[in-house]
Protein backbone atom coordinates (compact mmCIF):
# COMPACT_ATOMS: atom_id res chain seq x y z
CA UNK A 1 0.00 0.00 0.00
CA UNK A 2 2.79 2.46 0.48
CA UNK A 3 2.31 3.30 -3.47
CA UNK A 4 -1.36 4.54 -2.23
CA UNK A 5 0.15 6.30 0.46
CA UNK A 6 2.24 8.27 -1.85
CA UNK A 7 -0.14 8.83 -4.62
CA UNK A 8 -2.54 10.43 -1.54
CA UNK A 9 0.27 12.04 -0.29
CA UNK A 10 1.38 13.63 -3.57
CA UNK A 11 -2.73 14.53 -3.89
CA UNK A 12 -2.64 16.57 -0.98
CA UNK A 13 0.86 18.16 -2.21
CA UNK A 14 -1.20 19.50 -5.28
CA UNK A 15 -4.12 20.49 -3.69
CA UNK A 16 -2.53 22.68 -1.31
CA UNK A 17 -0.28 24.36 -3.93
CA UNK A 18 2.56 22.68 -3.40
CA UNK A 19 2.48 23.64 0.43
CA UNK A 20 2.58 21.73 2.69
CA UNK A 21 -0.18 22.50 5.26
CA UNK A 22 -4.07 22.25 5.04
CA UNK A 23 -5.66 23.91 2.35
CA UNK A 24 -7.53 27.08 3.51
CA UNK A 25 -10.94 26.81 3.57
CA UNK A 26 -11.40 30.44 1.82
CA UNK A 27 -9.66 28.31 -1.07
CA UNK A 28 -11.67 28.83 -4.67
CA UNK A 29 -14.23 25.95 -4.45
CA UNK A 30 -14.12 26.13 -8.94
CA UNK A 31 -10.87 23.98 -8.45
CA UNK A 32 -11.68 20.33 -9.03
CA UNK A 33 -10.47 18.28 -5.67
CA UNK A 34 -10.25 21.26 -3.82
CA UNK A 35 -13.57 20.79 -1.56
CA UNK A 36 -16.81 19.09 -1.42
CA UNK A 37 -19.05 20.60 -5.00
CA UNK A 38 -22.04 22.66 -3.70
CA UNK A 39 -25.61 22.15 -4.96
CA UNK A 40 -24.40 24.51 -8.36
CA UNK A 41 -21.45 21.94 -8.92
CA UNK A 42 -20.95 20.96 -12.53
CA UNK A 43 -18.65 19.19 -14.92
CA UNK A 44 -15.91 21.45 -15.69
CA UNK A 45 -16.17 19.83 -19.37
CA UNK A 46 -19.47 20.27 -20.11
CA UNK A 47 -21.01 23.60 -22.04
CA UNK A 48 -23.20 25.44 -20.31
CA UNK A 49 -24.97 28.68 -21.03
CA UNK A 50 -22.67 32.40 -20.29
CA UNK A 51 -22.78 33.64 -17.46
CA UNK A 52 -24.28 36.99 -16.69
CA UNK A 53 -21.29 39.48 -15.67
CA UNK A 54 -22.15 40.15 -12.09
CA UNK A 55 -20.55 43.77 -11.84
CA UNK A 56 -23.22 45.50 -13.99
CA UNK A 57 -20.58 45.57 -17.16
CA UNK A 58 -21.50 45.21 -20.97
CA UNK A 59 -20.62 41.76 -21.70
CA UNK A 60 -17.95 43.11 -24.36
CA UNK A 61 -15.99 44.44 -21.27
CA UNK A 62 -16.84 41.09 -18.93
CA UNK A 63 -15.11 39.41 -21.89
CA UNK A 64 -12.00 41.50 -22.01
CA UNK A 65 -11.68 41.76 -18.09
CA UNK A 66 -11.19 37.88 -18.04
CA UNK A 67 -8.79 38.88 -21.26
CA UNK A 68 -6.77 40.91 -18.94
CA UNK A 69 -6.67 38.64 -15.74
CA UNK A 70 -5.67 35.97 -17.78
CA UNK A 71 -2.66 38.34 -19.92
CA UNK A 72 -1.51 39.04 -16.16
CA UNK A 73 -1.59 35.61 -14.98
CA UNK A 74 0.22 34.01 -17.66
CA UNK A 75 3.17 36.52 -17.16
CA UNK A 76 3.12 35.92 -13.43
CA UNK A 77 3.13 32.18 -14.10
CA UNK A 78 5.90 32.09 -16.38
CA UNK A 79 9.24 33.10 -13.94
CA UNK A 80 13.36 33.71 -16.01
CA UNK A 81 13.69 30.36 -14.79
CA UNK A 82 11.31 28.51 -16.66
CA UNK A 83 12.99 28.92 -19.85
CA UNK A 84 16.16 26.29 -20.28
CA UNK A 85 13.89 23.74 -18.80
CA UNK A 86 15.22 20.84 -21.78
CA UNK A 87 18.35 19.59 -22.05
CA UNK A 88 19.81 19.56 -26.31
CA UNK A 89 22.33 17.06 -25.24
CA UNK A 90 19.37 14.68 -23.28
CA UNK A 91 18.08 11.80 -24.94
CA UNK A 92 14.69 11.09 -25.22
CA UNK A 93 12.08 7.90 -24.96
CA UNK A 94 9.41 6.61 -26.72
CA UNK A 95 8.99 2.96 -25.13
CA UNK A 96 10.65 2.33 -22.10
CA UNK A 97 14.42 0.36 -22.57
CA UNK A 98 17.51 -0.20 -19.88
CA UNK A 99 20.72 0.17 -21.34
CA UNK A 100 21.46 -2.73 -18.86
CA UNK A 101 19.50 -5.33 -21.28
CA UNK A 102 21.66 -4.55 -24.21
CA UNK A 103 24.74 -6.73 -24.93
CA UNK A 104 24.92 -5.30 -29.17
CA UNK A 105 25.15 -1.82 -30.22
CA UNK A 106 24.81 -1.16 -34.10
CA UNK A 107 25.23 1.89 -35.99
CA UNK A 108 24.78 3.39 -39.47
CA UNK A 109 27.55 5.81 -40.78
CA UNK A 110 26.28 8.54 -42.34
CA UNK A 111 24.92 11.12 -39.79
CA UNK A 112 24.81 9.06 -37.07
CA UNK A 113 28.82 8.02 -36.48
CA UNK A 114 29.89 11.09 -39.28
CA UNK A 115 27.74 14.44 -38.25
CA UNK A 116 28.19 16.61 -40.77
CA UNK A 117 28.23 20.13 -41.16
CA UNK A 118 25.20 22.34 -42.84
CA UNK A 119 28.16 23.38 -45.43
CA UNK A 120 28.41 20.37 -47.20
CA UNK A 121 24.37 21.07 -48.03
CA UNK A 122 25.10 24.02 -50.92
CA UNK A 123 27.94 21.64 -51.99
CA UNK A 124 25.31 19.30 -53.65
CA UNK A 125 23.00 21.59 -54.49
CA UNK A 126 25.71 23.23 -56.67
CA UNK A 127 26.73 20.04 -58.15
CA UNK A 128 22.81 18.20 -58.80
CA UNK A 129 21.80 22.34 -60.17
CA UNK A 130 25.08 22.31 -62.63
CA UNK A 131 24.54 18.61 -63.80
CA UNK A 132 21.24 19.73 -64.24
CA UNK A 133 21.86 22.15 -67.12
CA UNK A 134 25.12 20.39 -68.17
CA UNK A 135 24.02 16.84 -68.54
CA UNK A 136 20.32 17.08 -68.67
CA UNK A 137 20.17 20.63 -70.65
CA UNK A 138 18.04 22.15 -68.04
CA UNK A 139 17.56 26.23 -69.27
CA UNK A 140 20.91 27.90 -68.02
CA UNK A 141 18.94 30.78 -66.11
CA UNK A 142 18.66 28.10 -62.86
CA UNK A 143 22.23 28.79 -62.69
CA UNK A 144 21.24 32.08 -60.57
CA UNK A 145 19.42 29.98 -57.53
CA UNK A 146 22.07 29.82 -54.88
CA UNK A 147 21.33 26.76 -51.86
CA UNK A 148 18.81 28.60 -49.15
CA UNK A 149 19.44 26.93 -45.91
CA UNK A 150 16.04 27.75 -44.35
CA UNK A 151 13.50 26.84 -46.95
CA UNK A 152 12.78 23.20 -46.24
CA UNK A 153 12.57 20.76 -43.20
CA UNK A 154 13.38 17.03 -42.88
CA UNK A 155 10.09 15.17 -43.17
CA UNK A 156 7.87 17.38 -46.25
CA UNK A 157 5.90 15.49 -48.59
CA UNK A 158 5.87 16.28 -52.43
CA UNK A 159 2.98 15.60 -54.68
CA UNK A 160 4.56 14.48 -58.24
CA UNK A 161 1.60 13.07 -59.73
CA UNK A 162 -1.26 16.00 -58.37
CA UNK A 163 -2.45 13.21 -55.21
CA UNK A 164 -1.65 9.33 -57.28
CA UNK A 165 1.75 9.92 -56.40
CA UNK A 166 3.70 11.35 -53.11
CA UNK A 167 7.12 11.21 -51.97
CA UNK A 168 8.17 11.95 -48.66
CA UNK A 169 11.70 13.81 -47.97
CA UNK A 170 13.01 11.70 -44.91
CA UNK A 171 16.94 11.60 -44.24
CA UNK A 172 19.02 14.95 -43.98
CA UNK A 173 20.44 14.59 -47.76
CA UNK A 174 17.14 15.57 -48.81
CA UNK A 175 16.99 19.05 -48.20
CA UNK A 176 19.37 19.57 -51.05
CA UNK A 177 16.53 17.95 -53.08
CA UNK A 178 13.54 19.96 -52.01
CA UNK A 179 15.54 23.30 -52.22
CA UNK A 180 16.60 22.28 -55.95
CA UNK A 181 12.88 21.21 -56.80
CA UNK A 182 11.88 24.74 -55.78
CA UNK A 183 13.85 26.56 -57.65
CA UNK A 184 13.68 24.41 -60.41
CA UNK A 185 9.88 24.39 -60.59
CA UNK A 186 10.21 28.10 -59.56
CA UNK A 187 12.04 28.58 -63.05
CA UNK A 188 9.85 27.60 -65.56
CA UNK A 189 6.76 28.68 -63.77
CA UNK A 190 8.45 32.24 -63.87
CA UNK A 191 9.65 32.13 -67.21
CA UNK A 192 6.09 30.02 -68.94
CA UNK A 193 7.76 27.27 -70.06
CA UNK A 194 6.15 24.27 -69.83
CA UNK A 195 7.02 20.94 -68.19
CA UNK A 196 5.98 17.68 -66.88
CA UNK A 197 6.46 17.45 -62.78
CA UNK A 198 6.80 13.60 -62.89
CA UNK A 199 9.72 14.17 -65.35
CA UNK A 200 11.12 17.14 -63.76
CA UNK A 201 11.21 15.15 -60.37
CA UNK A 202 12.94 12.70 -61.79
CA UNK A 203 15.36 14.57 -63.47
CA UNK A 204 16.30 16.60 -60.01
CA UNK A 205 16.24 13.26 -58.30
CA UNK A 206 18.68 11.15 -60.49
CA UNK A 207 20.68 14.98 -60.78
CA UNK A 208 21.03 14.88 -56.66
CA UNK A 209 21.73 10.71 -57.14
CA UNK A 210 24.85 11.75 -59.33
CA UNK A 211 25.89 14.08 -56.70
CA UNK A 212 26.57 10.60 -54.72
CA UNK A 213 27.12 7.84 -57.45
CA UNK A 214 29.88 9.65 -58.76
CA UNK A 215 31.52 9.95 -55.40
CA UNK A 216 31.47 14.35 -55.33
CA UNK A 217 30.23 14.12 -52.10
CA UNK A 218 32.96 11.90 -50.79
CA UNK A 219 35.62 14.26 -52.33
CA UNK A 220 34.34 16.84 -50.74
CA UNK A 221 34.52 15.61 -47.27
CA UNK A 222 37.86 13.32 -47.73
CA UNK A 223 39.35 16.97 -48.84
CA UNK A 224 38.70 18.45 -45.55
CA UNK A 225 37.21 16.29 -42.85
CA UNK A 226 37.91 19.23 -40.22
CA UNK A 227 35.20 21.27 -42.21
CA UNK A 228 32.17 18.78 -42.59
CA UNK A 229 32.50 16.27 -39.31
CA UNK A 230 31.47 17.15 -36.32
CA UNK A 231 31.98 15.72 -33.36
CA UNK A 232 34.43 13.27 -34.04
CA UNK A 233 36.42 13.15 -30.77
CA UNK A 234 32.98 12.55 -29.12
CA UNK A 235 32.41 9.94 -31.24
CA UNK A 236 35.89 7.78 -30.58
CA UNK A 237 34.38 8.48 -26.81
CA UNK A 238 31.33 6.66 -27.24
CA UNK A 239 32.53 3.47 -29.39
CA UNK A 240 35.29 3.28 -26.60
CA UNK A 241 33.10 3.58 -23.67
CA UNK A 242 30.92 0.71 -24.83
CA UNK A 243 33.54 -1.75 -25.42
CA UNK A 244 35.51 -0.99 -22.30
CA UNK A 245 31.91 -2.26 -20.43
CA UNK A 246 32.34 -5.36 -22.84
CA UNK A 247 29.59 -4.42 -25.05
CA UNK A 248 29.71 -5.53 -29.20
CA UNK A 249 29.32 -3.36 -31.52
CA UNK A 250 28.89 -3.51 -35.60
CA UNK A 251 28.72 -0.94 -38.39
CA UNK A 252 26.23 -1.38 -41.28
CA UNK A 253 26.21 1.46 -43.77
CA UNK A 254 25.01 2.48 -47.33
CA UNK A 255 28.66 3.99 -47.93
CA UNK A 256 32.16 2.49 -49.39
CA UNK A 257 34.69 1.20 -47.55
CA UNK A 258 37.67 4.10 -48.67
CA UNK A 259 35.24 6.33 -47.68
CA UNK A 260 34.23 5.26 -44.01
CA UNK A 261 37.45 3.97 -43.35
CA UNK A 262 39.10 7.72 -44.07
CA UNK A 263 36.50 9.25 -41.66
CA UNK A 264 36.52 6.40 -39.07
CA UNK A 265 40.42 7.25 -39.04
CA UNK A 266 39.99 10.77 -38.93
CA UNK A 267 37.16 10.37 -35.83
CA UNK A 268 38.44 7.41 -34.30
CA UNK A 269 42.47 6.52 -35.38
CA UNK A 270 43.89 3.97 -37.43
CA UNK A 271 42.95 0.86 -35.10
CA UNK A 272 38.95 1.71 -35.48
CA UNK A 273 38.08 -1.60 -36.77
CA UNK A 274 39.32 -3.06 -33.47
CA UNK A 275 36.48 -1.78 -31.96
CA UNK A 276 33.99 -3.41 -34.26
CA UNK A 277 32.91 -7.01 -34.38
CA UNK A 278 31.61 -6.92 -37.57
CA UNK A 279 31.53 -4.20 -40.40
CA UNK A 280 29.54 -3.96 -43.19
CA UNK A 281 29.49 -1.08 -45.99
CA UNK A 282 28.10 -0.99 -49.64
CA UNK A 283 24.67 -2.87 -47.68
CA UNK A 284 22.00 -1.66 -49.77
CA UNK A 285 19.99 -0.84 -47.06
CA UNK A 286 16.65 -0.86 -47.03
CA UNK A 287 16.92 -4.26 -49.05
CA UNK A 288 19.52 -5.37 -47.03
CA UNK A 289 16.69 -6.31 -44.31
CA UNK A 290 14.45 -7.65 -47.07
CA UNK A 291 16.21 -9.06 -49.38
CA UNK A 292 17.31 -12.41 -48.68
CA UNK A 293 19.69 -13.52 -52.01
CA UNK A 294 22.24 -10.90 -51.73
CA UNK A 295 25.47 -12.83 -49.88
CA UNK A 296 28.30 -11.05 -48.02
CA UNK A 297 31.12 -10.85 -49.73
CA UNK A 298 34.46 -9.90 -47.87
CA UNK A 299 36.81 -7.02 -48.89
CA UNK A 300 40.65 -7.21 -48.69
CA UNK A 301 43.16 -4.95 -47.74
CA UNK A 302 43.25 -3.04 -51.60
CA UNK A 303 39.18 -3.32 -51.67
CA UNK A 304 38.97 -6.08 -53.81
CA UNK A 305 36.41 -8.81 -53.31
CA UNK A 306 36.56 -12.44 -52.68
CA UNK A 307 34.35 -14.72 -53.35
CA UNK A 308 34.20 -17.43 -51.18
CA UNK A 309 31.47 -18.29 -49.49
CA UNK A 310 31.35 -16.44 -46.08
CA UNK A 311 30.47 -18.95 -42.97
CA UNK A 312 31.07 -16.46 -40.22
CA UNK A 313 31.84 -12.74 -40.08
CA UNK A 314 34.62 -12.11 -38.47
CA UNK A 315 36.45 -9.44 -36.48
CA UNK A 316 38.62 -6.79 -37.90
CA UNK A 317 37.16 -7.97 -41.52
CA UNK A 318 35.05 -6.05 -43.93
CA UNK A 319 32.15 -7.54 -45.81
CA UNK A 320 30.29 -6.00 -48.52
CA UNK A 321 26.12 -6.14 -49.41
CA UNK A 322 24.49 -9.18 -47.97
CA UNK A 323 21.28 -9.25 -46.15
CA UNK A 324 19.93 -9.03 -42.63
CA UNK A 325 18.90 -12.69 -42.71
CA UNK A 326 22.80 -14.21 -43.28
CA UNK A 327 23.70 -11.65 -40.24
CA UNK A 328 21.22 -13.11 -38.02
CA UNK A 329 22.55 -16.49 -38.50
CA UNK A 330 26.16 -15.95 -38.40
CA UNK A 331 26.07 -13.46 -35.39
CA UNK A 332 22.90 -14.77 -33.48
CA UNK A 333 22.09 -11.26 -32.63
CA UNK A 334 18.90 -11.14 -32.19
CA UNK A 335 15.65 -9.35 -30.28
CA UNK A 336 15.92 -6.66 -27.59
CA UNK A 337 19.25 -6.98 -26.76
CA UNK A 338 20.34 -5.26 -30.24
CA UNK A 339 20.18 -1.75 -30.11
CA UNK A 340 20.78 -0.43 -33.37
CA UNK A 341 21.33 3.50 -34.21
CA UNK A 342 20.56 5.28 -37.87
CA UNK A 343 19.17 8.84 -39.23
CA UNK A 344 16.91 7.49 -41.48
CA UNK A 345 13.74 6.32 -39.89
CA UNK A 346 12.37 4.14 -43.05
CA UNK A 347 15.93 2.61 -44.43
CA UNK A 348 17.37 2.24 -41.33
CA UNK A 349 14.98 1.75 -38.76
CA UNK A 350 11.41 0.28 -39.26
CA UNK A 351 12.13 -3.18 -40.35
CA UNK A 352 14.95 -4.12 -37.21
CA UNK A 353 12.20 -2.85 -34.97
CA UNK A 354 8.43 -4.12 -36.66
CA UNK A 355 10.42 -7.55 -37.76
CA UNK A 356 13.43 -8.06 -35.91
CA UNK A 357 12.50 -6.72 -32.48
CA UNK A 358 15.70 -4.92 -32.20
CA UNK A 359 15.56 -1.75 -30.25
CA UNK A 360 16.06 1.20 -32.19
CA UNK A 361 17.41 4.73 -31.76
CA UNK A 362 16.80 7.65 -34.09
CA UNK A 363 19.67 10.43 -34.46
CA UNK A 364 18.01 13.55 -35.32
CA UNK A 365 20.41 16.32 -35.74
CA UNK A 366 17.70 18.94 -36.00
CA UNK A 367 16.55 18.14 -32.21
CA UNK A 368 19.28 20.51 -31.04
CA UNK A 369 18.29 23.42 -32.45
CA UNK A 370 14.50 23.18 -32.24
CA UNK A 371 15.57 22.57 -28.54
CA UNK A 372 17.18 25.46 -28.03
CA UNK A 373 14.61 27.82 -29.75
CA UNK A 374 11.66 25.76 -27.15
CA UNK A 375 14.07 26.92 -24.30
CA UNK A 376 13.69 30.71 -25.45
CA UNK A 377 11.68 33.27 -23.55
CA UNK A 378 9.42 33.88 -26.63
CA UNK A 379 8.44 30.48 -27.44
CA UNK A 380 7.61 30.19 -23.73
CA UNK A 381 5.11 33.01 -23.38
CA UNK A 382 4.41 33.17 -27.27
CA UNK A 383 2.84 29.52 -26.93
CA UNK A 384 1.52 29.95 -22.81
CA UNK A 385 -0.53 32.93 -24.12
CA UNK A 386 -1.76 30.95 -27.25
CA UNK A 387 -2.52 28.20 -25.34
CA UNK A 388 -4.59 30.65 -22.65
CA UNK A 389 -6.06 31.94 -25.25
CA UNK A 390 -7.43 29.47 -26.61
CA UNK A 391 -8.99 28.40 -23.27
CA UNK A 392 -11.10 31.79 -23.19
CA UNK A 393 -12.16 31.61 -27.12
CA UNK A 394 -13.61 28.14 -25.92
CA UNK A 395 -15.40 29.21 -22.85
CA UNK A 396 -16.72 32.33 -24.01
CA UNK A 397 -17.72 31.71 -26.97
CA UNK A 398 -21.37 31.32 -25.48
CA UNK A 399 -21.65 35.20 -25.65
CA UNK A 400 -23.56 35.85 -28.80
CA UNK A 401 -24.55 39.37 -28.23
CA UNK A 402 -23.14 42.24 -31.42
CA UNK A 403 -20.26 43.25 -29.33
CA UNK A 404 -18.87 39.97 -28.07
CA UNK A 405 -18.66 38.42 -30.95
CA UNK A 406 -16.82 41.27 -32.86
CA UNK A 407 -14.24 40.74 -29.12
CA UNK A 408 -14.07 36.94 -30.17
CA UNK A 409 -13.28 37.73 -33.40
CA UNK A 410 -10.22 40.06 -32.20
CA UNK A 411 -9.16 37.14 -29.75
CA UNK A 412 -9.28 34.88 -33.17
CA UNK A 413 -7.31 37.00 -35.12
CA UNK A 414 -4.42 37.40 -32.30
CA UNK A 415 -4.28 33.75 -31.57
CA UNK A 416 -3.75 33.02 -35.62
CA UNK A 417 -0.87 35.58 -35.67
CA UNK A 418 0.42 33.87 -32.21
CA UNK A 419 0.60 30.44 -34.43
CA UNK A 420 2.47 31.90 -37.00
CA UNK A 421 5.03 33.30 -35.02
CA UNK A 422 5.63 30.18 -33.15
CA UNK A 423 5.62 28.19 -35.99
CA UNK A 424 8.16 30.79 -37.90
CA UNK A 425 10.80 30.14 -34.59
CA UNK A 426 11.28 26.93 -36.34
CA UNK A 427 11.02 27.59 -40.27
CA UNK A 428 8.75 30.68 -41.97
CA UNK A 429 7.96 28.09 -44.55
CA UNK A 430 6.49 24.65 -42.70
CA UNK A 431 7.48 25.00 -39.00
CA UNK A 432 9.17 22.30 -36.84
CA UNK A 433 9.52 18.89 -38.33
CA UNK A 434 7.70 17.49 -34.91
CA UNK A 435 4.71 19.62 -34.70
CA UNK A 436 2.25 21.29 -36.77
CA UNK A 437 0.47 23.85 -34.10
CA UNK A 438 -0.92 21.50 -32.15
CA UNK A 439 -0.81 18.35 -33.61
CA UNK A 440 2.46 16.58 -34.13
CA UNK A 441 3.57 16.07 -38.09
CA UNK A 442 3.79 12.44 -39.52
CA UNK A 443 7.52 12.36 -39.01
CA UNK A 444 6.83 12.78 -35.40
CA UNK A 445 4.70 10.29 -35.40
CA UNK A 446 6.79 8.28 -37.03
CA UNK A 447 10.05 8.56 -35.15
CA UNK A 448 7.50 7.14 -32.34
CA UNK A 449 6.36 4.60 -34.20
CA UNK A 450 9.92 3.19 -35.76
CA UNK A 451 12.27 5.15 -32.30
CA UNK A 452 12.51 3.71 -28.88
CA UNK A 453 15.15 6.66 -28.38
CA UNK A 454 15.77 9.76 -30.38
CA UNK A 455 18.84 12.31 -29.88
CA UNK A 456 20.21 14.55 -31.13
CA UNK A 457 24.08 13.00 -31.86
CA UNK A 458 25.62 9.61 -30.46
CA UNK A 459 27.30 12.03 -28.00
CA UNK A 460 24.22 11.91 -25.78
CA UNK A 461 25.15 8.59 -25.19
CA UNK A 462 28.00 10.39 -22.45
CA UNK A 463 25.68 11.67 -20.18
CA UNK A 464 24.39 8.55 -19.16
CA UNK A 465 25.58 5.23 -17.42
CA UNK A 466 25.68 2.09 -19.63
CA UNK A 467 22.97 0.53 -17.55
CA UNK A 468 20.71 3.27 -17.36
CA UNK A 469 16.91 2.94 -17.98
CA UNK A 470 15.23 5.73 -20.11
CA UNK A 471 11.51 6.41 -18.66
CA UNK A 472 8.71 7.48 -22.17
CA UNK A 473 6.76 10.14 -20.20
CA UNK A 474 3.14 9.80 -19.87
CA UNK A 475 1.47 12.80 -22.09
CA UNK A 476 -2.22 13.49 -21.51
CA UNK A 477 -5.04 12.46 -24.33
CA UNK A 478 -7.34 14.77 -24.97
CA UNK A 479 -9.89 13.57 -22.27
CA UNK A 480 -7.04 13.48 -19.75
CA UNK A 481 -6.05 16.09 -17.17
CA UNK A 482 -1.93 16.64 -17.21
CA UNK A 483 -2.41 16.12 -13.21
CA UNK A 484 1.15 14.63 -12.72
CA UNK A 485 4.15 16.51 -11.43
CA UNK A 486 6.42 17.16 -14.71
CA UNK A 487 3.33 18.25 -16.74
CA UNK A 488 1.39 20.25 -14.01
CA UNK A 489 0.22 23.56 -14.18
CA UNK A 490 2.41 25.37 -11.38
CA UNK A 491 0.18 27.94 -11.25
CA UNK A 492 -3.39 26.28 -11.19
CA UNK A 493 -4.30 27.12 -7.67
CA UNK A 494 -3.86 30.90 -8.40
CA UNK A 495 -5.94 30.63 -11.80
CA UNK A 496 -9.05 32.71 -11.49
CA UNK A 497 -12.00 31.05 -13.15
CA UNK A 498 -11.13 27.90 -12.92
CA UNK A 499 -13.95 26.50 -13.79
CA UNK A 500 -14.33 28.40 -16.85
CA UNK A 501 -11.03 27.98 -18.15
CA UNK A 502 -11.39 24.23 -17.25
CA UNK A 503 -10.86 23.45 -21.11
CA UNK A 504 -7.63 25.16 -21.33
CA UNK A 505 -5.37 22.49 -23.03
Amino acid sequence: MAGAGLRAAARRWLLCGGHGGQRAASSSPSCPGCGPPGPSAHCPGAPRSAPAPTDGAEPSAHLWARYQDMRRLVHDLLPPEVCSLLNPAAIYANNEISLRDVEVYGFDYDYTLAQYADALHPEIFSAARDILIEHYKYPEGIRKYEYNPSFAIRGLHYDIQKGPSIKQFMDIFSLPEMALLSCVVDHFLDHGLEFDQTHLYKDVTDAIRDVHVKGLMYQWIERDMEKYILRGDETFAVLSRLVAHGKQLFLITNSPFSFVDKGMRHMVGPDWRELFDVVIVQADKPSFFTDRRKPFRKLDEKGSLHWDRITRLEKGKIYRQGNLFDFLRLTEWRGPRVLYFGDHLYSDLADLMLRHGWRTGAIIPELEREIRIINTEQYMHSLTWQQALTGLLERMQTYQDAESRQVLAAWMKERQELRCITKALFNPQFGSIFRTFHNPTYFSRRLVRFSDLYMASLSCLLNYRVDFTFYPRRTPLQHEAPLWMDQLCTGCMKTPFLGDMAHIR
